[in-house]
């Protein structure tokens, strides 16, 4: 599903400014510079989003080494501490091949869950047509057909989970690793609908022996571990990729409409990404399984992070979990540099768009609950949604705007039904 933006103008370079717009007391933006400010922020959020997964492996080891209320507190706290760097990478996805390609291992979403362990059969039911595999429940199951081979998963590992059940049987819904997986591990189900509350796993789930509740703890905590320290190589690998003679780093140095790809990714997530699959959609459908981070209950915060990336990626400034700041020379410079007017309105949408996500963000931790503004009839947390629906929206356009006026030809924004064909959306 795409949006195609036409852009047909015709090409200059980035460094350039027609003549008679020439300032000759000051030096064009330098568009090298702007793309190394880009490689350096997804640098240190990669890097970051690789020391929080690894203390969240230190919680999880905590976690199954002394199962008990603090310690799965404690383990949740940190997978929500790791998010945060995380999320504010996404919009790279979209803008480079090479993180697009590696993003389904760490990220994916929706997951049917029931593939890993324990679910309620009531409200969740069992194989489908579409998913043979949607209740396999590979904790309780050491061995099971694939593709009409018998699987030995006696050995839960993190091989096991990457080569074997991640997405078994070409199935997308099929989520064996990666953040959600292991969300759900830690809260489990949640079961309040669209009333307030979050997955309520007991921590003696973890425990072993006479205490374990929902069966198989032991191969449970192996899940869990095998998941945890997955997530840390693959990460390790991403931020690799990043760091100076990494292949993305270069890829992304070495093309001379970098900015406008970059341009094209901050758009893909704003619009048909963010705007579309993860907001607008949950709220036709009024579901609050479509929410990203749906175990949790950390959605609003998800929101907020992901356009956080996008403005980040703008103004040529990230925050790292430590206080210090990564900056240089910005998009937003580079697109004043050719229009003023259009860098001056695409700062003050993002920021509005800022806003209202923080707002919305703020009011599901005063009270109403992201699965309570997805309730039919909730007009006032459906006003909190759309304002951050509407404001990512507007954002796109001047996003398009930026892009014209770097003299670009034509990028492609992704779009969704849901904002583009609502008619096909069916509750």
């Amino acid at each position: 599903m795409t949006r195609l933006t036409a852009l047909a103008l015709a090409g200059t370079a980035l460094t350039a400014l027609p003549a008679a717009a020439q300032d000759t007391a000051r030096p064009a933006v330098d568009a090298a510079a702007v793309m190394t400010t880009y490689a350096d922020i997804a640098e240190a959020g990669f890097a970051d989003a690789l020391s929080t997964a690894q203390a969240l492996q230190a919680a999880v080891a905590a976690l199954v080494a002394t199962p008990s209320e603090e310690t799965l507190t404690a383990a949740r706290a940190a997978w929500k501490a790791a998010r945060v760097p995380y999320l504010q990478t996404e919009t790279f996805r979209f803008a480079n091949p090479i993180v697009d390609d590696w993003e389904g291992r760490v990220n994916a979403w929706p997951l049917d869950e029931g593939l890993i362990d324990y679910v309620d059969a009531d409200s969740y039911g069992g194989a489908s047509d579409e998913n043979e595999f949607r209740a396999l429940d590979v904790i309780a199951n050491p061995q099971f057909d694939l593709a009409g081979e018998t699987v030995d998963a006696t050995e839960i590992t993190p091989e096991l989970i990457a080569g074997t059940l991640h997405e078994a049987d070409e199935i997308e819904a099929n989520v064996a690793s990666g953040y959600h997986a292991i969300e759900f591990l830690l809260w489990g189900q949640d079961l309040h609908g669209t009333e307030a509350g979050a997955g309520e796993r007991p921590f003696t789930d973890y425990a072993q022996g006479a205490d374990c509740t929902g069966g198989n703890c032991d191969r449970r905590a192996a899940y869990l571990t095998a998941a945890t320290a997955l997530l840390v190589t693959d990460l390790q690998e991403m931020a690799g990729d990043w760091a100076e003679g990494g292949a993305a780093r270069t890829e992304a140095l070495a093309d001379p409409a970098g900015a406008v790809r970059a341009l094209k990714g901050m758009g893909s997530l704003s619009y048909g990404e963010l705007a579309g699959e993860r907001t607008k959609l949950g709220l036709m459908l009024n579901d609050p399984e479509e929410e990203q981070d749906c175990f949790s209950d950390n959605t609003h915060l998800s929101l907020y992070y992901d356009a956080k990336g996008i403005q980040n990626l703008w103004l040529g400034h990230y925050e790292r979990p430590d206080g210090s700041v990564v900056e240089g020379v910005s998009l937003q410079a580079l697109v004043a540099d050719k229009d003023a007017a259009v860098a001056e309105q695409l700062t003050a949408e993002i920021a509005a768009t800022m806003a209202a996500a923080d707002t919305l963000s703020t009011a599901a931790a005063h009270g109403m609950a992201y699965d309570m503004m997805l309730a039919p009839g909730n007009a006032e947390g459906e006003a909190l949604i759309m304002a951050v629906v509407d404001g990512l929206v507007t954002q796109t356009r001047g996003i398009e705007r930026a892009v014209t006026a770097l003299g670009a030809e034509a990028v492609e924004i992704e779009g969704s039904d849901s904002l583009d064909n609502p008619a096909v959306v069916q509750k």
